[in-house]
């Protein structure tokens, strides 16, 4: 399967490209600067796989939360990249990102994401390890203030990990769930290569969708709309 994902829900500009089995990325963590980034980190993949937009079979979306900002960037970019080739989005968790790659890199059993919503909050996900490795929400994402975190059995921290920027940025909302936590990740913002496995996932489960359909997850509803289609 020939898949391109992208992720600029957070400070990194992230790009991979799955053909067949071989990924091939690229991460540059340079906040606003997603614009001068991201199409070129495209071309750029594309051009050294040989391979052109029509031959994809999907466009993998890190669909947030995050930055409004920069989900527009990929949003937009995702939706003329696909509207040109006539193929489908599968639009993937941003936070469940960054569990996949804690999954990946340790034995963790459960991991709590949280990143910078501003205004004193975070976004929320956390995900317990499922098949294949990959992550499955133990409750919905949602905005959390510093406070403790409802949902997650203290018998479980022993093998819960903390990941995410939103930890750092917010240290009281560490002292308030030290009870939850085992450890914290160094994995902080979401890299595209760990949301083709959840892309692979979503397009087996027959959930791509049309480009006009997209709609980012910004979780905070006074900007829940759709970005104009590219």
């Amino acid at each position: 399967m020939n898949l391109l994902a992208i992720d600029t829900s957070s400070p990194a500009c992230s790009v991979a490209l799955q053909v067949g089995d071989d990924v091939t990325d690229r991460y540059e963590e340079q906040d606003r600067e997603h614009t001068r980034l991201l199409t070129p980190m495209i071309r750029d993949l594309l051009a050294i796989a040989g391979l052109s937009v029509q031959q994809l079979d999907a466009i993998v979306l890190g669909n947030g939360p995050g930055s409004f900002i920069g989900m527009r960037i990929a949003a937009s970019v995702a939706q003329g990249l696909a509207h040109g080739a006539d193929i489908g989005i599968a639009p993937v968790s941003s936070l469940a990102a960054v569990a996949a790659q804690v999954f990946a890199a340790s034995g963790a059993g459960e991991v709590v994401v949280a990143q910078d919503a501003h205004m004193n909050e975070v976004y929320l996900g956390a995900f317990r390890r499922g098949v294949d490795n990959l992550p499955e929400a133990i409750f919905p994402e949602c905005l959390q203030s510093q406070t403790l975190i409802v949902g997650l059995d203290a018998s479980s921290a022993s093998r819960r990990v903390a990941a995410g920027y939103g930890w750092e940025r917010y240290p009281a909302l560490a002292a308030a769930n030290g009870s939850l936590i085992g450890s914290q990740s160094e994995v902080v913002h979401p890299r595209a290569r760990f949301l083709l496995s959840l892309g692979e996932a979503a397009l087996a489960d027959g959930t791509a969708i049309r480009p006009q359909d997209l709609m980012p997850a910004y979780l905070r509803s006074k900007v829940a709309q759709k970005p104009a289609s590219g």
